[in-house]
């Protein structure tokens, strides 16, 4: 059976020696988030702070650091949900493989979750300054929660069936929030919290909400996962935590976990908002300081022995990558049933997550023509791009299975190798302008405002992709220093954008039909090129969290036929940074300081780091 609780998960980690215990005192203020970073880093334990400066409650970080201690966490019920996801796709396997899916009814017994009058979240009341302030990053406008799990309730079908958790940034202190008495709520527009609000604004009335922090590991995992509608979060944590989610009603006010730590019960006021942030967010920048929802605090209780489970965002991977992982071990064979045709779909974490999806499909409406073109992944992009938070991508690449059977969607090198050997820039090209984009990535033309592309490739090989620089090789004046990052992939160095903008276009122009950098399918401008190219990593962050489709894509040969924009030469992205772009993170190095003491020989992380 799943843990019950958290201070339970807690002895079993030490138990098989995967946490860490720290008694030194560690302050939140920026020395907790740079620890945690660092353990994560090198694969470490999780760790529990138990002397946190200014606090009383002890912190526990890293719980998620490895897919393989996030898979150890629910090892008594991954194969059970998994066992639910195939019959889920597959229905007739039941009958014929009954011993196989034995375990299903016993875990479908778990997705309803149970009512209760009582519990130990009850046991204690505090205020929100007595909580860890955490702060991540030198920049963060204040404290935030960075687990959080937001529970709410449609107002107009209120119950547990029509219910959300999700995993919106919390803001605790900072900005112009009444101390004790307000925090601020960020979520972004296709979230199913905004549902709920869009509902209590209509019928003019407060939206109640919850959020819990702590409890079963299970929880925060059941906060982030995508799930379709109709089928609530608390339903999945009871399969995958290996028991129903007991809930304590208290009148008046929304349900909480009888075994979650902490819980803030308040009202979001209809049209209410104040500054929130910004925040060291997971695309490696700051999320800068907009209005959001404003949560108005009644009450904050806390269990007996509560312990502040915590993370750190920050460029890609971090410890939310866990997440991901497991999200597409237990949801990636669902995706035929959802989008037709499409075998896989992969949102990339090293390239921020959002910015660039790949995915691969069927390409089979033509089967009889001479000269394939692709017409079926077209209809599977905008069904991709029509999927929850799969709308929010800048990029999408998408081929057919047919053209490489064994091409593993995860295999990023492999892929990309892939859709240059074969793209078309001529035709291959599909833009959406003026459109919305991720809350969090500033490359847009404004909040919440960009482009999307499309690429998508068929048929055989167009190209070999070359892995040196020709020895015959001009740019314009101030690019210089060229490098491959990948097999047809070209990095340039390139001057400091100009807020007049004009030197991609007068790059591309450059180049006449027979120069030798058409071998190259793609060309990436940047400020660093050598940083840019040194690995896949840092390829994928600096081209494709700094640039916007519309604006930023140039390529050498252009023309636009009948609104439709291509090139006959290679594809050209802009990946210099921008002034309208958000900063980068950077550690503070006097706390990095601090945290290569606690490895040092005397130290309790010594050995570790």
């Amino acid at each position: 059976m799943g843990y019950r609780n958290l201070a339970e998960c807690v002895r079993d980690l030490a138990k098989h020696g995967q946490l860490v215990e720290i008694d030194l005192e560690i302050d939140p203020n920026l020395e907790a988030s740079a620890l945690q970073r660092r353990l994560y880093e090198v694969g470490g334990p999780a760790v529990l702070l138990k002397n946190v400066k200014g606090c009383r409650f002890p912190m526990l970080g890293n719980l998620y650091g490895t897919i393989d201690r996030t898979r150890f966490l629910f090892r008594d019920t991954l194969e059970a949900v998994r066992h639910l996801v195939e019959l889920k796709v597959a229905p007739p396997e039941g009958l014929k493989h009954p011993w196989r899916y034995r375990n299903v009814p016993w875990t479908a017994l778990h997705l309803l979750p149970k009512s209760v009058t009582r519990g130990p979240i009850l046991a204690h009341q505090t205020t929100i300054a007595h909580l860890p302030q955490l702060k991540s990053w030198p920049m963060d406008g204040g404290a935030f929660i960075t687990l959080p799990q937001v529970y709410s309730e449609d107002p107009e079908r209120p119950g547990l069936a029509k219910s959300n958790l999700g995993m919106y940034r919390v803001q605790l202190s900072g900005n112009s929030y009444a101390p004790n008495a307000e925090v601020g709520l960020h979520y972004q527009l296709h979230r199913g919290i905004g549902v709920h609000h869009h509902a209590a604004i209509k019928r003019g009335e407060p939206l109640k909400v919850n959020i819990f922090v702590g409890g079963p590991p299970v929880m925060a995992v059941a906060a982030v996962m995508p799930l379709p509608e109709g089928l609530p979060e608390l339903s999945f944590a009871g399969a995958l935590g290996g028991r129903r989610v007991q809930m304590v009603r208290v009148p008046g006010q929304l349900p909480m976990p009888a075994e979650a730590d902490f819980c803030i019960v308040g009202t979001i006021d209809p049209g209410v908002r104040k500054p929130e942030g910004p925040f060291g967010d997971h695309l490696g920048y700051y999320a800068l300081t907009h209005d959001f929802p404003v949560l108005k605090v009644e009450k904050v209780y806390h269990r007996p022995g509560a312990i502040w489970p915590f993370t750190s965002v920050g460029r890609p991977p971090q410890e939310d990558t866990s997440f991901g992982e497991l999200i597409h071990e237990l949801t990636g064979p669902l995706i035929p049933t959802v989008i037709p045709g499409v075998h896989g779909v992969n949102a990339v974490d090293a390239a921020g997550v959002h910015p660039l999806l790949l995915a691969i499909g069927s390409e089979r409406y033509v089967p009889y023509a001479q000269s394939r073109r692709p017409q079926e992944l077209l209809t599977q992009s905008n069904a991709i791009l029509g999927q929850g938070q799969m709308s929010l991508a800048k990029y999408l690449m998408i081929v057919a299975r047919d053209d490489g059977p064994n091409l593993d969607v995860h295999d990023v090198a492999a892929f990309l190798r892939h859709l240059l050997e074969r793209i078309d820039w001529r035709n291959d090209l599909h833009f959406q302008t003026r459109t919305t984009m991720d809350t969090l990535d500033y490359s847009g033309h404004g909040f919440n405002q960009g482009s999307k592309v499309v690429m998508v490739a068929t048929g055989p090989k167009r190209r070999e992709l070359p892995t040196q620089i020709p020895s015959e090789f001009n740019m314009p004046d101030g690019f210089h220093s060229p490098r491959v990052g990948l097999p047809g992939v070209l990095v340039v160095n390139s001057p400091k954008y100009r807020l007049e903008g004009g030197d991609a276009a007068k790059f591309a122009r450059f180049f006449g039909p027979d120069d030798s950098i058409k071998a190259f399918p793609l060309v990436i401008l940047a400020d660093d090129g050598e940083f840019t190219a040194r690995s896949l990593k840092n390829l994928l962050w600096v081209t494709f969290t700094r640039s916007n489709p519309a604006a930023d894509i140039e390529g050498i040969g252009s023309f636009t036929d009948q609104k439709h924009w291509g090139c006959d030469g290679p594809l050209v992205i802009d990946a210099r940074i921008k002034p309208h772009h958000a900063p980068p993170l950077v550690d503070d190095p006097d706390i990095e300081k601090r945290i290569d003491a606690l490895g040092a020989r005397g130290g309790p992380l010594h050995g570790i780091l």
